[in-house]
């Protein structure tokens, strides 16, 4: 618009000229001339139809017109009425006026290069992370940044930012801060010996913290019993107030074993059957555990599971970012956010393997 609009006015200010030598005689004939030409087209385009102008047209026209008072207006012979003129110049000026007062900027700074380049490093060391657990893992380096902005950076890169999570959400979490409720499960697996194995863990619904109490390969009545001996034992080593424990209704757990907990003064609350959303912060570990640990790593028999379940245990205990916890791991908090531009701007995140590079984590050089 800005260029042809720019063309009309150089093109009529070089035909300006050509009307100086001209006598009023002749300028009254060109003008009856185009008044008849003007009838012509208005007979041509039928009675209420409207001729088209462009937007360079409009703003040439109302720019030449506008200075003319309106009963003069009123006596030409215009396509247009004389009120649509003085609307267009309306529109021109304001238009002009808003492109002058056009704010500054606003929103939020452009996220930090070295931030982008950490969130995506991440995402590429680690392809099963979502934008969520990204968001964790930088919360848990003092690094503030919004999820959104997680997920935005993700996005522009082309990056699904929530890959994988559509076949393994659950609808309803149990959003529990009872810190009297421990829950237990079993989770089978199977090593490259051929041998099936399961686990026993619990965790605390109120600190996320684990406890893997054994793997066997022959869960009996007794092993069981005295697997739950030792977690009353380090429960009361560790002060912790124990009322309840969730657990299915597997026929792995022997009746020794509720009497051993009501002993220690812990209920045993039995889920319903086939629901194991009434379970639920267990049965997410679980899947954390078969995701993070069980279906990436090739466990060679017992003994070396018994090993990479101490790894994974000591992983989710003391450094993997909890959303239930805000981002903290359990014993610790969140750290305090860096404000430092400079410190920002220069950041340098070292990266500790565990079990050949499982999994890893993220911390500041020393």
């Amino acid at each position: 618009m800005l260029l042809r609009l720019a063309y009309l006015a150089v093109t009529n200010t070089f035909a300006a000229p050509r009307l100086l030598p001209m006598g009023d005689r002749d300028k009254d004939v060109e003008i009856l001339a185009l008044r008849h030409q003007i009838a012509v087209l208005e007979r041509q385009l039928g009675v209420g139809a409207r001729a088209r102008f462009a937007p360079e047209d409009r703003a040439f026209l109302a720019a030449l017109l506008a200075p003319l008072p309106r009963d003069v207006l009123r006596r030409l012979r215009l396509l247009v009425r004389p009120d649509t003129v003085m609307r267009w110049h309306r529109d021109l000026v304001q238009r002009r006026h808003a492109r002058a007062c056009v704010p500054k900027r606003r929103g939020r700074s452009p996220t930090v290069r070295s931030i982008r380049a950490l969130v995506l490093r991440l995402v590429r060391e680690n392809p099963s992370w979502g934008y969520g657990r990204v968001h964790g893992e930088l919360i848990t380096l003092g690094i503030t940044i919004a999820p959104s902005t997680v997920w935005e950076i993700l996005k522009q890169e082309g990056i699904d930012p929530a890959p994988e999570r559509a076949s393994t959400t659950w609808a309803d979490f149990l959003r529990s801060q009872a810190e009297a409720v421990l829950a237990c499960d079993f989770i089978e697996t199977v090593t490259l010996d051929g041998r099936r194995q399961y686990i026993l863990a619990v965790i605390e619904h109120a600190t996320r913290r684990v406890r893997v109490l054994g793997t066997t390969a022959h869960p009996t009545g007794n092993w069981v019993a005295q697997a739950v001996r030792n977690l009353v034992m380090e429960l009361e080593d560790a002060s912790c107030r124990v009322r309840y424990l969730i657990r299915d209704r597997d026929g792995k757990f022997p009746v020794l074993m509720d009497e051993i907990l009501a002993e220690a003064g812990i209920r045993t609350v039995l889920t319903g059957i086939r629901m194991p959303r009434m379970n639920a912060v267990m049965e997410r570990w679980v899947q954390s555990c078969r995701r993070e640990l069980l279906d990436r790593c090739l466990l060679w028999n017992e003994r070396h599971l018994r090993h990479a379940l101490r790894e994974y245990e000591e992983f989710y205990n003391w450094h993997r970012a909890h959303q239930a916890l805000a981002q903290a791991a359990p014993p610790r908090p969140v750290p305090d956010p860096i404000t430092d531009p400079e410190r920002i701007a220069s950041l340098t995140i070292r990266r500790r393997d565990r079990l050949g590079g499982v999994f890893h984590e993220y911390s500041h050089a020393a």
